[in-house]
């Protein structure tokens, strides 16, 4: 390397240096220590297990599928805030976030709403329903093959009969 660009590496280093000491000591940590972020990666292992532990014999509410939806709707919106928050970095931004994170939300929500009607009239629940026109163009259902049912027949004679051991 020449001398010349020697000199250009060793100011610019220089010139890095002190940008670095006028800041103020209240800003050096703002976006906090490496046992933060550890302890937010561990939340999220927590959280990611209570997930899990709802396709178990562990939890109590199996038979009640809303509570169960609800409940991991509720770990998975943690989880997506806990990585927002820190692993984004949006924790420490300036409130310039706002401008765009609430009108994408009441987007989405707007959205979602508009689809909810769609999604209930497609249904025969009692209070919405097909016209009979529109019945005549759905789609049939699957028929079942004929080789699923037969496996479905060996398989119960395999479970059902007595095994002989001599």
């Amino acid at each position: 390397m020449t001398e010349h660009g020697h000199n250009l590496g060793e100011r610019l280093e220089e010139r890095v240096v002190d940008m670095l000491a006028d800041i103020p000591p209240e800003h050096v940590d703002v976006h906090g220590s490496l046992g933060k972020y550890l302890l937010v990666f561990v939340a999220l292992c927590v959280l990611t297990t209570m997930s899990f532990l709802t396709y178990t014999d562990f939890w109590p509410f199996k038979d009640e599928k809303h509570v169960t939806w609800a409940f991991m709707m509720a770990v998975s919106c943690t989880k997506a805030m806990l990585v927002i928050m820190f692993f984004m970095h949006l924790l420490w931004e300036a409130n310039w976030k706002w401008v765009l994170t609430i009108p994408a939300s009441c987007m989405s929500l707007f959205l979602l709403l508009m689809l909810v009607p769609d999604i209930g009239m497609r249904q025969d629940n009692g209070w919405a329903w097909y016209s009979r026109q529109r019945w005549l163009y759905t789609a049939d259902k699957p028929a079942v093959q004929a080789s699923d049912i037969e496996a479905l027949d060996k398989k119960e004679t395999q479970q059902h009969e007595p095994s002989s051991t001599l």
